[in-house]
């Protein structure tokens, strides 16, 4: 089915702030917080803040946290003490809003559930949102209004989802960031999914919260795709591979060019799945 390409007009005020504001959420065992931390600067350069200690969820639980800043992407490390409280651990980001209040209403008004009501954390506020198919994001807000500096790459949210929500999900996503599709490849080549023989539908969305592809498959996904949920774009592929290999990542899927890109899947300690693409001249 057909979707819009741009949001179609909202009430309510763009709350987004820039890409380099939105972490992917990465949790993993507290003894593999410090491995995780070296293969992935290693990999993509960049530094991590001082690793604390918080309670970062509205009921009590202890988890070490850091924020790593590489010039491709932020993450937000978790590396918790105690069981993780549901449902977190399931969003998959988080993105930076000027006003927490005013971001839940657009969220809600452009089809989101909340799905964990605003909390304060040690630094701000926090909620949880789904969109239709089942995509969790993290809005995160600020006490005092960070400042990072602006990305080399922007990377991509990766969101595999059924043919059934697709056109749903594109159209709150799309209402709620203001953003717009750029592409829509009803027969995109099925190597990009792990089946080299057959085609699904690729849309790729830009909005200030970033670059996101939707992947809209039938879920017969060979292990690992699906289980990526940030690309990241890099300059030399073979090089930023080579480099995860000598850090302890592992490489799940091995270079191949298809769209435009070179695309790799890589497996970072503590089990973190990461897609890594450079531009090809395909």
């Amino acid at each position: 089915m057909p979707v819009e390409t741009a949001f179609a007009g909202s009430a309510h005020p763009q709350v987004g702030v820039g890409s380099q504001y939105d972490t992917s959420h990465v949790y993993v065992d507290p003894d593999k917080v410090d491995a995780f931390v070296s293969s992935f600067l290693a990999t993509f350069g960049g530094a991590s803040t001082k690793q604390a200690v918080a309670t970062l969820t509205p009921t009590p639980s202890s988890t070490t946290t850091q924020l790593l800043q590489t010039p491709v992407g932020t993450v937000s490390l978790f590396g918790f003490k105690t069981p993780i409280p549901y449902p977190f651990g399931y969003e998959r980001t988080g993105y930076l809003v000027t006003d927490m209040d005013k971001a839940i209403a657009a969220a809600r008004a452009a089809g989101a559930s909340v799905v964990v009501s605003a909390f304060p954390d040690p630094i701000g506020r926090d909620a949880v949102i789904q969109w239709p198919g089942g995509v969790n994001m993290q809005l995160y807000w600020h006490t005092t209004k960070p400042s990072y500096a602006a990305l080399e790459t922007v990377p991509e949210n990766r969101v595999y989802i059924s043919p059934d929500a697709a056109s749903a999900f594109v159209r709150d996503f799309l209402a709620f960031s203001k953003g717009k599709v750029v592409s829509d490849d009803g027969k995109a080549p099925g190597v990009e999914i792990g089946r080299p023989n057959d085609t699904f539908r690729r849309i790729r969305i830009e909005s200030i919260y970033g670059r996101m592809t939707v992947l809209v498959t039938d879920g017969h996904l060979p292990y690992p795709y699906g289980r990526e949920m940030t690309g990241y774009e890099v300059s030399d592929l073979a090089e930023t591979r080579d480099k995860a290999k000598a850090s302890g990542a592992k490489v799940l899927v091995d270079p191949f060019t298809s769209g435009k890109r070179q695309s790799a899947i890589v497996e970072f300690p503590g089990g973190y799945v990461a897609e890594i693409h450079a531009p090809s001249a395909q």
